[in-house]
């Protein structure tokens, strides 16, 4: 199924690859901007979207294990 192209306004902070103008709308990458969105169509670069987006998430668990173990206890000072 093809999803369409995402709009400038329609596109969340969340969807965001990182904060850039990157976003992915089911198989796609995106390039958005107010004026327009292109569709990512370069298998290196779009492989270099997937690469960098997996290592975020990768990051992003590894951070949700650290704060999920909680924080370690501090011994009081005599």
């Amino acid at each position: 199924m093809s999803h369409p192209a995402p709009s400038w306004a329609s596109i969340r902070r969340s969807e965001r690859l990182a904060g850039t103008p990157v976003v992915r709308r089911g198989a796609d990458w995106w390039l958005v901007s107010p004026s327009g969105s292109l569709l990512a169509s370069d298998p290196a670069f779009t492989g270099e979207l997937d690469r960098f987006a997996a290592d975020l998430a990768a990051a992003d668990r590894a951070v949700a294990e650290i704060r999920a173990q909680g924080k370690p206890s501090r011994k009081a000072r005599p």
